[in-house]
């Protein structure tokens, strides 16, 4: 079956050159000719390879690998002529192989498996093609020079977190502090290629980034972190010292509104050190406790699991059903208010994304 299924995905390669259609309908493919997209998430072209990959070695045929392959050394080609050198933009040009035109960079969500599959590759294959070893290094050092920041928080915490960047070139490169329980798989991936990589640097990255989303946990009234939201950046990841008149300012230059900035954190729920929270659901997401697992793993530190613990925990609390599990739309609202009604009672909606089984619960 995994072949049947291999065969019909690489008829999805048959473009002019050989980049896939990343939603491919077979019925328009049997119209004529087929290309690629001219708009593509860089995601969609850039995590075929584990799966692929697999796929050949499992059966000796060579041509899923092959496929993917030729992806890579794209990526490989173009890796420092993009607009923020060492990283791709969210969004590509697959129609013409272009993987540079675009100035929005992230490890985020649209970006986030293309590198997280380059540490997981290199183990894969037996550290025998030295080029993902190259695109991590490369990519990373971008990344921790221009996505990644310390947000200030009320107890000082020495904690990262993974925002986004607009550049038009590495010199005006500007953050976004954004964070988002997607990124937080960036905790476990810099740990993993510390170790492959033997990069004690970037196990110490992702500890403090697994870290970042221990604390956005803890910070919310569940337990649980929101989907989006934006903080405070440091202006130094050495010291950082809360400053409360910052934060409201903060709050108030993101949100332009007139009425008073202690009613609009009111009016918002703002935990201290949040300047948003564009996204307050919880859709069952894995990202954070796989990272705590890695890290722990890896340090072998208790606290880890205690922090696991409480996730799992507030998770199970809010998204308990009589079914299953059920998305929370609604992160900043205590258990407390839900039991006293008044947000209607409760904040779970009737969905159940199939990570939760296949990612969270594993």
């Amino acid at each position: 079956k995994a072949k049947e299924f291999g065969e019909m995905l690489l008829k999805a390669f048959d473009t002019p050159n050989r980049l896939p259609i990343t939603r491919w309908k077979p019925q328009k493919a049997l119209m004529g000719n087929q290309e690629a997209d001219p708009v593509v998430l860089v995601a969609e072209i850039g995590s075929l390879t584990m799966e692929l990959t697999r796929l050949s070695q499992v059966t000796g045929d060579n041509k899923w690998y092959d496929a993917v392959a030729r992806i890579t050394r794209l990526f490989d080609k173009q890796q420092e002529k993009t607009h923020l050198p060492g990283m791709w933009p969210v969004v590509v040009n697959a129609k013409v192989a272009e993987l540079t035109e675009d100035t929005f960079f992230s490890l985020g969500a649209m970006s986030d498996s293309l590198y997280e599959y380059f540490p997981k590759m290199h183990a894969m294959l037996g550290g025998l093609e030295p080029v993902y070893k190259k695109l991590y290094n490369g990519s990373m050092s971008t990344a921790i020079k221009n996505n990644l920041y310390r947000p200030m928080t009320p107890g000082n915490e020495d904690i990262l977190m993974s925002g986004n960047v607009r550049a038009t070139s590495q010199e005006l490169a500007r953050l976004d502090p954004q964070g988002q329980h997607l990124v937080c798989f960036a905790g476990g991936m810099f740990a993993l290629g510390g170790k492959l990589f033997n990069e004690p640097a970037h196990v110490e990255i992702g500890k403090k980034l697994t870290d970042g989303c221990i604390w956005a946990y803890k910070a919310l009234p569940l337990g649980i972190m929101p989907e989006v939201f934006n903080m405070v950046a440091c202006d130094s990841r050495v010291s950082c010292e809360w400053d409360e008149d910052k934060w409201r300012r903060e709050v108030k230059n993101r949100h332009a509104e007139k009425i008073d900035v202690d009613e609009m954190i009111k009016h918002l729920r703002l935990p201290k050190g949040f300047t948003d929270i564009s996204d307050r659901r919880y859709i069952l997401r894995p990202e954070a406790i796989e990272s705590v697992f890695i890290l722990y793993r890896i340090t072998g530190e208790q606290y880890l699991q205690d922090a696991a613990w409480d996730m799992f925990v507030a998770i199970t609390n809010a998204t308990t059903t009589e079914l299953a599990n059920a998305a929370v739309s609604d992160v900043t609202f205590s258990a407390a208010e839900l039991a006293q009604g008044t947000t209607g009672g409760t904040t779970q909606f009737d969905s159940m994304e199939s990570f939760w089984m296949a990612e969270t619960l594993k």
